[in-house]
């Protein structure tokens, strides 16, 4: 697998088009970690003026599709990533601009050997958000899979 993941960031805003539309840039990106950043924009603030929940939301979920896609794109012939559940914590109240980081929970390599083996495999994808200063605002989970493509 290529060690060069700058395409990802574009793969994600060609196919996902809530990644354009909220501004979420993509800061760092590995096979197995990825950091997103969002502006913060006044039109998308909750009633205490911080980021509204579902920005945060989408943000960190948003950094952890693009995990996914960087760990497992030589699977999607034969795959389909789809989310399973995902969980979030808020922790203190967000204010400004936010920075999600987004870490493979397991090795991508124990996923492919699943779905090598017949199985539709699932990972997890944890996910911290955090406010300009670095104070961690929220963590997320969330449990993807690779559904295999029927013939």
């Amino acid at each position: 697998m290529s060690t060069d993941y700058g395409w990802v960031a574009d793969a994600m805003k060609k196919t996902v088009p809530w990644v354009t539309t909220a501004g979420v840039e993509f800061t760092e990106v590995a096979a197995d970690r990825v950091v997103c950043e969002l502006t913060d924009v006044e039109n998308h603030r909750n009633h205490v003026g911080g980021p509204h929940a579902a920005v945060m939301f989408g943000l960190a979920e948003t950094a952890s599709g693009a995990v996914g896609l960087a760990s497992f794109s030589e699977q999607m012939g034969r795959a389909t990533p789809l989310v399973v559940s995902s969980e979030i914590r808020y922790k203190k109240l967000a204010r400004g601009n936010l920075t999600a980081e987004a870490v493979l929970a397991r090795p991508a390599a124990d996923v492919i050997a699943e779905l090598d083996a017949g199985q539709r495999p699932e990972f997890a994808v944890d996910c911290t958000i955090r406010n300009a200063e670095g104070v961690t605002t929220a963590e997320m989970t969330v449990l993807w899979t690779l559904k295999p493509i029927k013939a």
